[in-house]
């Protein structure tokens, strides 16, 4: 084991307040600071990653605060954080003598971002020590200057025994917390570290081909004439790949409806309800929409669809999405737990249940999700989620299909779910659903986040007697 390392004076916490603050000019400087604000408002404030950097891109755009050059490098730095979030708090409790303060989360924030530069990006090291130093000023705590620089410099210094050292914690290791582990490991015995692997990894782009309006083979043609690159995905009809991912703003025909982002694996939701065109479907927790834009993509536009959206920012984002592919669909605000209105007085051919769930499978998107969710709250998604399907079954015509899917990994919220489920309606059956990709399960098959494939969902197909 590795010798335990002094702990130098030169890190203590307590400010020290220059006569004469340095104004806040430091290249790079302010980027940082607001990634330091972002992840504060995630790991202290519980506020969702995609919420937090939302909010600060458009004011930062707004107030001409931070160069859109600089927007690719804030998002890199806020989920390398969250992705290595326990590697790098096992390096400050080391370097650290003293805690910080809790009114100073932004100050750990500011460390977690220079030593994630220094660890996983291999920033030249007095560029990435200089502008997260600098940063402290743009916080308004230019007294943690002296903090930050000598903490860095001592990781730098000692770089490979701390390593070594917090290699020996299973957290800092996996990177994972321990309640999640311990679920994927009882869950997939055979399949965790995998799973663990591509959680961790950086996610692929993919994109969803607009069928009525091109197709794979041309939009590819397309993408490669304005210097992108892109590959077919094998399996999937209208998807294809990005060589490096990159804002929708610059792909080709985006605002004109020739093109989605959509991971593969949610790509295989519309062709697994099996929808054609005439039926009246119910897609029940649509938003943001791109499920509903691929069923009627895939049956020429001509689906009686109906999509439900409980939140309304939601739903204007639902609204959006399909208003620029062109595509058709009855919009309603409504809580598919609570049916009511004359959508509820429907019966439906199909429903496409995609439940609220703990997110598990698309943790490589959303890093934000192992450090806000816990354990308990799994129970309680998956009583929604049992409320929406015993509230959305009697509105299925007999014979009718229903497509239950979740971006989950946990057998509570998935093959558990269908089997209770089918327990308490006997004129549920289930369909098994031939395929050779994913695992299948007791019930239901398993599409398992892949380092360099689609994230995490789970399907199962019910029929109703």
């Amino acid at each position: 084991m590795a010798r335990a390392l002094a702990k130098p004076t030169t890190t203590s916490t307590r400010p020290r307040r220059p006569q004469h603050p340095e104004p806040a000019t430091t290249p790079g400087a302010p980027v940082r600071a607001a990634a330091a604000q972002v992840l504060t408002q995630v790991l202290a404030q519980g506020r969702s990653l995609t919420a937090a950097l939302a909010a600060h891109e458009e004011h930062a755009c707004a107030q001409e605060s931070l160069p859109a050059r600089d927007l690719p490098l804030l998002r890199e730095l806020c989920f390398g954080v969250l992705r290595a979030l326990p590697r790098l708090d096992a390096l400050i409790d080391i370097l650290l003598r003293h805690p910080l303060k809790a009114r100073d989360q932004d100050l750990r924030c500011l460390l977690r971002l220079g030593l994630y530069q220094l660890d996983a990006l291999a920033l030249p090291e007095h560029a990435a020590v200089s502008a997260t130093v600098g940063a402290s000023a743009n916080l308004d705590k230019p007294w943690a200057r002296g903090l930050l620089n000598a903490t860095l410099r001592r990781f730098v210094r000692e770089r490979a025994e701390l390593c070594a050292r917090i290699e020996q914690e299973e957290t800092a290791r996996t990177l994972f917390p321990p309640w999640l582990l311990g679920r994927l490991r009882t869950a997939w015995p055979d399949h965790w570290r995998e799973l663990v692997a591509a959680s961790n990894a950086r996610a692929p782009m993919f994109l969803r081909v607009n069928r009525l309006r091109t197709t794979t083979e041309s939009y590819r043609a397309h993408l490669h004439a304005a210097g992108i690159e892109a590959s077919l995905l094998d399996g999937y009809p209208d998807g294809l790949q990005l060589q490096v991912p990159m804002p929708v703003s610059l792909l080709p025909g985006f605002r004109e409806g020739l093109v989605s982002v959509q991971d593969a694996g949610a790509q295989r939701a519309a062709a697994l309800l099996g929808a054609e065109p005439g039926q009246r479907v119910l897609d029940a927790c649509a938003a943001p929409g791109n499920k509903s834009a691929h069923l009627q993509e895939l049956t020429g536009n001509q689906l009686q669809l109906t999509a439900l959206e409980k939140d309304k920012a939601r739903l204007q984002s639902l609204a959006a999405n399909l208003g620029r592919l062109h595509l058709h669909a009855d919009i309603r605000q409504a809580d598919a737990t609570k049916p009511c209105g004359n959508w509820a007085e429907q019966r439906y051919d199909r429903i496409l249940l995609d439940a609220p769930c703990s997110g598990t499978g698309v943790i490589r998107r959303h890093p934000d999700i192992k450090w806000l969710r816990r354990d308990q709250d799994i129970a309680a998604l998956a009583d929604t989620q049992a409320r929406l399907l015993d509230t959305l079954w009697p509105l299925l015509k007999p014979q009718g299909r229903l497509l239950y899917v979740t971006c989950s990994l946990l057998p509570e919220e998935n093959t558990q779910q269908i089997a209770a489920f089918l327990t308490r309606h006997p004129d549920a059956r289930e369909t098994k659903i031939p395929a050779d990709w994913g695992l299948e399960c007791p019930c239901g098959r398993q599409l398992p986040p892949s380092a360099d494939g689609g994230d995490g969902f789970f399907f199962a197909q019910l029929v109703r007697e």
